[in-house]
């Protein structure tokens, strides 16, 4: 609600019908020495006017920038549609359905959600849905270990999947015994190469993690390596950009027998960056292992008229009530995005989302061929790419950006500290969003700095 309805005469009665003198009662089990006392440095209170005026003026300090970065959260186009229609209050306020079937509109929606992921990804399902990109790679390996025969807990991890992914993955499976042996690149290529993964002995080995296209934009030799992971018997687990599959091969399709899961962050379909979220994550699997998949699940009936029914199935009750035996402990998802990208696919179709990644990969092209005829800019990997490149700096890359942002320009991700062997390194992207006049632009300053 957006005020406190309570009068100092409606808290003396409640708090006189429980019994209590005073609103601190109610917490005298902390000890004194843990209460922070009273906040003194928190001005007081101001009027409606006041706080308006204030909003406003901050609000005119968060200057718009020419965006090129990309490294994991991506400035599309989203129709005004989207989150007028997501923001209704039939999907605003009960995106989560406790007592589901009751919620036959909200179930249709994230039953369409799954078709179309469960499509784009060219595996037989979909979950709806996880908390971002991060921790849906985290429960598809849960999910591999969980699958695997020999019970091995090994996890075969390219050193090109997204940094932080990998941190936030070491973070949740650390303690169940899950052992991650990150894979190196090749230098020159920016991709891992099957020859990279022969020295490793694969006993213990439960599944190998593909990034499609990895975290330099780089494309993996997806096929060849799906094919040698089945040779040894391990589980393929596929991390993509839902929007690079309108022009790339599915992970279904990967090569003779199609990833085993697929996991990824959805924020490019719909989602804005909203100052670093929410986002949300979304996993698909082939049918054999799809009592495995983690969060909730919604299936199409018939009720006994014949008409079409929703329901969440193959959902344990474990999964919010007893969660020790539950198949994961994610109950959190993000359906609210869910429903934004729902509605972002079905606007878009799949003409339009094939435009829109054309369109990025295009711009990107055109950056890349005026960024590198700049003396001290130059390309670092070799070999076809999405919608973002490294490239490498005479001059210190902190110190670039910060030129760039004096200017009204984002350019790019410093891979300094991510990826030190590359030396002055930058991740540059571009989406449909950039204009020729963008990339000139930011071409003519990035000069300027550079001389």
């Amino acid at each position: 609600m957006p005020y406190i309805p309570h009068t100092p005469e409606d808290v003396t009665n409640m708090l006189a019908a429980i019994g209590v003198n005073h609103i601190d009662d109610l917490f005298d089990e902390i000890p004194q020495q843990l209460r922070c006392g009273k906040l003194e440095s928190i001005p007081s209170g101001l009027t409606e006017l006041e706080i308006t005026k204030l909003m406003r003026h901050r609000a005119h300090q968060d200057h718009p920038m020419i965006n090129f970065v990309g490294a994991g959260a991506y400035e599309h186009h989203i129709p005004a549609a989207v989150w007028e229609l997501a923001t209704r209050g039939e999907f605003y306020s009960a995106y989560t359905p406790y007592q589901a079937e009751a919620s036959q509109g909200t179930l249709q929606l994230l039953y369409e959600f799954q078709t179309m992921m469960a499509n784009l990804t060219a595996l037989s399902a979909s979950n709806a849905s996880l908390y971002d990109g991060a921790s849906a790679l985290a429960e598809a390996i849960l999910m591999a270990v969980r699958l695997t025969k020999t019970k091995a807990k090994q996890i075969l991890l390219l050193s090109t999947v997204h940094p932080m992914y990998r941190r936030v993955v070491q973070t949740i499976v650390k303690n169940q015994g899950i052992t991650l042996i990150d894979i190196p690149y090749h230098r020159q290529l920016g991709t891992v190469s099957i020859d990279d993964l022969s020295q490793y002995p694969l006993t213990e080995v439960a599944a190998l993690v593909i990034p499609q296209p990895n975290f330099f934009g780089r494309l993996e030799e997806v096929d060849a390596l799906t094919d040698w992971a089945h040779a040894h018997d391990l589980f393929v687990i596929a991390q993509v950009n839902p929007l690079s599959l309108a022009l790339l091969s599915p992970p279904g399709k990967w090569g003779q027998q199609g990833a085993d899961i697929a996991c990824g962050e959805g924020q490019p379909l719909g989602i804005p960056l909203s100052s670093g979220g929410p986002y949300f994550g979304f996993l698909t699997c082939k049918k054999d292992y799809i009592r495995q998949m983690p969060g909730r699940l919604v299936g199409r009936t018939v009720d006994l008229e014949g008409k079409t029914g929703y329901t969440l199935t193959l959902q344990a009750r474990e999964q919010h009530i007893r969660r020790s035996k539950a198949t994961s402990n994610i109950c959190t998802n993000q359906g609210l995005m869910v429903v934004a990208a729902t509605i972002h696919l079905a606007l878009l179709g799949a003409t339009g989302i094939q435009q829109i990644a054309s369109t990025c990969h295009a711009n990107l092209t055109t950056l890349i061929d005026k960024l590198t005829q700049i003396p001290g800019v130059s390309s670092v990997f070799e070999g076809p790419f999405f919608h973002e490149t490294v490239l490498r700096l005479n001059k210190p890359v902190k110190q670039v950006l910060q030129g760039l942002a004096a200017q009204n320009i984002l350019g790019g991700y410093n891979l300094t500290e991510s990826y030190p062997e590359l030396g002055e390194s930058l991740l540059v992207c571009t989406t449909e969003m950039r204009t020729l006049a963008d990339i000139e632009s930011y071409a003519g300053k990035l000069q300027m700095i550079m001389d």
